[in-house]
């Protein structure tokens, strides 16, 4: 009997229960119904400080700062799906959001100074991450800025970026439930991931 995929949802938003906390459990809801063990968390109410940039990681391989995040990336390195939620303020993810990614740098001190971390191609895909994210405006462009952190922290902690589950136009729709499609495409994003896992460990 295999394992059940193992889902981390981290909600990045200052805002509980807003337009992205709600896409994000839209996704969790369909990896639930897909069978999944998911958790959250939300990063808003955690104690923890952002990288210092003091370098200590890059001779140890550890960070330096113990606090809420400490146990944050434990419950990462268990997960197969990661799903990181944050929305747009200012055309780029937010201070919670970036606070995490940054904290990560101990990971990429392990990976290319101390080299002695590395993810197999076999380890990269059994783990999926997904970016999930909303924005007021109706610019296509709005989620740009977004991407590269994503790309950088998914690579950092082992993880395929495998999708977005991103709405635009928030102001217009009047919030996320007010989106035609949203929430239903997130559902069904959480179901395909766990069952795209699934299919790897037969």
């Amino acid at each position: 009997m295999t394992e059940p995929v193992r889902v981390l949802g981290i909600s990045g938003s200052p805002r509980r229960h807003g337009n992205t906390e709600t896409l994000l459990d839209a996704v969790l809801e369909g990896a639930r119904e897909a069978g999944a063990d998911v958790e959250k968390v939300v990063l808003r109410p955690l104690d923890y400080a952002s990288c210092r940039g003091c370098n200590a990681c890059h001779k140890t391989g550890v960070c330096v700062i113990k606090d809420d995040l400490t146990e944050v990336f434990e419950k990462i390195a268990a997960a197969d799906v990661l799903v990181v939620a944050s929305p747009i303020y200012s055309m780029g993810i937010t201070a919670e959001a970036k606070g995490l990614i940054d904290r990560a740098q101990y990971l990429w001190a392990r990976k290319f100074i101390k080299k002695d971390l590395y993810y197999t191609t076999d380890h990269i895909r059994r783990h999926k991450g997904i970016f999930v994210s909303t924005a007021g405006l109706g610019w296509e462009n709005v989620f740009d800025a977004a991407f590269p952190a994503l790309t950088a922290f998914f690579n950092t902690t082992g993880f395929e970026y495998w999708d977005n589950v991103i709405a635009n136009d928030m102001d217009r729709y009047g919030g996320i439930a007010g989106h035609p499609t949203a929430l239903a495409e997130g559902r069904e994003k959480g179901r395909n991931v766990v069952g795209l896992l699934r299919k790897t460990q037969t």
